[in-house]
């Protein structure tokens, strides 16, 4: 009998618990990223869009020459298309606001949500982060020596280290999640798949050739970043961006992801 007890007090907690993951932290995190876009544009008015840096599957990364006293910046503007999407984007605010303090991830300065974005078609969220010179990608393209590429590993191991002693798993290291300044210092950036490593729910995120093999079993944690980063040391060794040859004869994305 108090066995049983036991164990239904525990299942009445994970269950508690799921819901807090689903429901209740993207909920709060919405409502923080809202309040704070109120209060940013208020003391620092909407940020200017200057010319497009880059672009990934959901969002726009644009210049801003100026805002709230920060110079230069770079915009991230993107749209959510669902509830799913505004609730990362919102968790993605959450920790970057944080989590913004450490020398090695990218800074945010705030946030604005544009209302009228499109010609008042659609809602985008602006996070407006601190202006890094190129992504390692661009770097190691470059042609970066040596020395320069061991200290951005070193960098990373830095962030990563950081993340996971917040209780973090980023869930996306690769070349273009890793900035560069002028000085070739690296900064993680994108948390949009980060997850407290107690909350993640084994959903099956990444970019195929970084992930580990435990992810598509759905049972992993903080290790995988491990993994993901071993891949980037790769190219940091190697001193080019080519794909390892067994990845490289895949035909299209849907082929990749079924090698993987």
């Amino acid at each position: 009998q108090l066995e049983d007890g036991h164990s239904g007090r525990l299942e009445r907690t994970e269950d508690l618990w799921l819901k807090v993951r689903k429901d209740h932290a993207p909920r709060l995190a919405r409502l923080s990223l809202e309040s704070r876009s109120l209060q940013d544009v208020l003391l620092h008015g909407k940020p200017k869009l200057g010319r497009e840096l880059g672009r990934g599957q959901y969002g726009v990364v644009y210049l801003c020459d100026s805002w709230g006293g920060h110079f230069p910046c770079a915009l991230k503007s993107v749209v959510p298309p669902d509830e799913k999407h505004w609730n990362d984007l919102a968790l993605e605010f959450h920790y970057m606001r944080s989590l913004q303090s450490h020398e090695r991830l990218v800074q945010l300065h705030g946030s604005v949500i544009d209302y009228g974005y499109g010609g008042g078609s659609s809602i985008a969220v602006l996070l407006i982060m601190e202006r890094l010179h190129r992504d390692l990608y661009a770097g190691l393209k470059a042609g970066l020596e040596l020395e320069p590429r061991l200290r951005i590993a070193l960098d990373v191991v830095e962030g990563i280290r950081y993340l996971h002693s917040q209780g973090l798993v980023h869930r996306d290291i690769k070349l273009k999640n890793v900035l560069l300044d002028r000085r070739n210092r690296a900064k993680i950036t994108d948390l949009g798949f980060c997850k407290p490593e107690a909350m993640m729910s084994g959903s099956i995120v990444g970019t195929p050739i970084h992930m580990a093999p435990e992810l598509f079993t759905g049972k992993y944690d903080n290790s995988v970043d491990v993994y993901a980063f071993g891949i980037l040391f790769w190219y940091l060794c190697s001193g080019h961006v080519k794909l390892p040859e067994a990845f490289e004869r895949c035909a299209s994305k849907d082929h990749l992801w079924n090698n993987v």
